[in-house]
């Protein structure tokens, strides 16, 4: 498949499908993938709940904020981003000025059935998911929408259909 796109940006909330969806259209169309997480877990050695722990959400951030930086520079990627990275002004332009920004975005009761049993999602460690995604959802939404140039549902889509009307909607 032949794209005037440079890089593809998935932005959206935890669960959405990124990763899963990143991987399959970056296969389709010949780019590298890469997941910010995935980089921050491989560079440190340690896990993305662990980063927290010891460095709170801010450490965090900042290390996230690099690997944001230095994978845009990059052509024909991919890059899944982590849920959180668009609270950052500098990552929004970065992300902005680096490709196609597309929002993966579903229902709390569709993130919270794929979110349930990953113990590797720090800020959904608490007595109510729901309540603490909800929250999380009506902080940055806002600013997914603002920044994507396409906006896919995956409500209750399989991953075989979404990467099927992904592909259309960047052709």
């Amino acid at each position: 498949m032949e794209l005037s796109i440079s890089n593809i940006i998935l932005i959206g909330p935890m669960g959405a499908g990124k990763t899963t969806i990143g991987r399959q259209i970056a296969r389709i169309l010949g780019f590298d993938f890469f997941d910010s997480d995935k980089e921050i877990e491989e560079r440190t050695g340690v896990s993305i709940p662990l980063i927290f722990e010891l460095e709170g959400e801010e450490g965090f951030r900042k290390r996230e904020q690099d690997v944001i930086s230095e994978l845009t520079q990059k052509k024909r990627i991919v890059l899944a981003t982590g849920g959180g990275a668009v609270l950052k002004a500098e990552n929004q332009k970065t992300l902005k000025r680096s490709g196609t920004v597309i929002y993966l975005c579903a229902g709390i009761d569709d993130l919270l059935e794929r979110t349930a049993k990953d113990k590797n999602r720090p800020l959904l460690q608490t007595d109510n998911p729901r309540a603490k995604l909800q929250a999380i959802l009506t902080e940055r939404e806002p600013i997914y929408r603002e920044l994507a140039d396409i906006i896919l549902e995956t409500n209750k889509m399989s991953v075989h259909a979404a990467v099927k009307e992904l592909e259309k909607l960047i052709s």
